[in-house]
């Protein structure tokens, strides 16, 4: 994560840090098994379990203390109306090899089961599971698989 938030900050600085940041980041994403782009906005408390196959696409949006497991997509589409990449909130709980596909948005405190398939917007408070996916509403969907609370300080 300390290479994504170097390399994110260089996006728009000189060309010469711009390239070394995402030539480490590269290098760390093929030793590692990530591909998560510099470009993509990510908030604090990202926690990645497990090594490998997670794809976060350069134009997504992840809020505050996001777990994602291995093999997790969260990818754009083409075309249709769903053009575009996704917006996921705060306190999102992602499991193995779930993809999150299109210009949705995914609530706050949203469990997402593994190998769940996600193209369509998912209200907070929910569990979201199955292929295609099913939406059921629960208080408090990610209280106990969330361990990673990172509380944002304020100036």
């Amino acid at each position: 994560m300390a290479l994504y938030r170097c390399a994110h900050s260089a996006i728009y600085g000189n060309k010469f840090k711009k390239v070394i940041w995402r030539v480490l980041l590269k290098r760390a994403s093929i030793k590692y098994g990530y591909e998560i782009a510099p470009e993509c906005v990510i908030g604090p408390g990202l926690r990645l379990i497990h090594r490998g196959g997670v794809c976060i696409n350069p134009a997504a949006v992840l809020g505050e203390n996001v777990t994602i497991f291995h093999g997790v997509t969260i990818g754009s589409t083409r075309r249709g109306k769903l053009k575009g990449s996704p917006i996921i909130g705060n306190k999102v709980w992602i499991g193995s090899n779930a993809s999150i596909v299109g210009k949705i948005a995914i609530g706050d405190d949203v469990l997402i089961a593994p190998n769940s398939y996600v193209n369509m917007d998912v209200p907070s408070h929910s569990v979201c599971l199955g292929n295609p996916a099913r939406i059921f509403n629960k208080e408090n969907a990610t209280e106990y698989y969330l361990d990673n609370i990172c509380e944002r300080q304020e100036d």
